[in-house]
């Protein structure tokens, strides 16, 4: 077990609407198992939103309350993605983060 010495992100709130974080080096732990199906769902629930976004959109009947419940709907969803981005950013070593460590290629390597 790597210790990183970091709080985690998880993927829901507090009841004022701040962050919530853990503390652990466990990562089979109850918590951070509960986190880890708790970002799978987000996820899962973005990608369905996504594709009926597609369907709505390319109605031309859709109406002006069924595209601003869409807008809200996929605020929410792209909310709860940035999160989980984040969370598993901060858990990656720091050379897959970009840190000091590990090769470097010059940019003209991706020319």
């Amino acid at each position: 077990m790597t210790s990183h010495n970091e709080l985690r992100l998880l993927p829901w709130s507090g009841p004022d609407g701040k962050p919530c974080f853990l503390s652990t080096d466990d990562t089979g732990g109850y918590l951070s198992r509960l986190a880890d199906r708790t970002e799978s769902a987000q996820l899962d629930v973005g990608a369905e939103l996504l594709e009926h976004a597609v369907g709505v959109l390319a109605n031309d009947d859709s109406d002006q309350e069924e595209l601003r419940l869409l807008a809200t709907d996929l605020k929410d969803a792209l909310r709860n993605a940035l999160r989980v981005a984040a969370s598993r950013s901060h858990r990656l070593p720091a050379a897959a983060r970009g840190g000091d460590e590990g090769p470097r290629l010059p940019a003209a390597a991706f020319c």
